[in-house]
């Protein structure tokens, strides 16, 4: 796990050190209702907690697109084209709203301690000024019409029951609908 992290994901001055990591393997359903297992790179004080909610997740049948370590991890021509990647991991500012622009915000994302998962982001896309970076996720911005793969009030709860929040419940016209973390940001 490390080579992988090392460079591109992880780097000296991150604000947790690569012990403070772990993989964490779930069993998940894909979206043509296979069970795949999937790996996540989560802050080892969440991983027990957070393997609840992805065993809460199968029980649900909710699907996850891709979540593979190789998916986020692997080299860039054998990741997904489609970028529809549940993820955790990556040392990395937090994102500004599209509303304001910019590349950063100067504070560390959540992800950046292992505190937080994106799930299925084209169905979950971040939005801000009802606008979205990913042309592909655009017909997900409407959220009355429930498709597969887009999160349900199950799944809310789910990471609500460890104490975790959802970006999709900011209030304003920013929106992270595929964000959870340990403090909702």
């Amino acid at each position: 796990m490390e080579e992988q992290l090392r460079g591109r994901y992880w780097h000296q001055g991150c604000p947790v050190d690569l012990s403070g990591l772990r993989a964490l393997r779930v069993a998940y359903v894909d979206f043509g209702g296979r069970v795949r297992t999937g790996q996540l790179v989560v802050g080892k004080d969440v991983a027990a907690p957070l393997a609840g909610v992805f065993r809460r997740l199968y029980v649900l049948r909710f699907p996850i697109r891709h979540m593979q370590f190789s998916d986020m991890y692997g080299p860039k021509g054998a990741q997904p084209k489609d970028g529809d990647v549940t993820a955790s991991f990556e040392c990395r500012q937090a994102v500004p709203s599209p509303c304001t622009g910019g590349s950063g915000t100067g504070t560390w994302s959540n992800h950046s301690y292992g505190h937080a998962i994106d799930l299925n982001p084209v169905e979950n896309p971040y939005v801000g000024c009802g606008m979205t970076r990913d042309a592909t996720a655009r017909k997900y911005t409407d959220r009355s019409r429930l498709r597969p793969g887009m999160v349900t009030p199950a799944v809310i709860e789910a990471f609500r029951s460890i104490g975790w929040g959802w970006g999709g419940s900011w209030s304003g016209s920013t929106k992270d609908y595929m964000h959870f973390s340990v403090n909702g940001h």
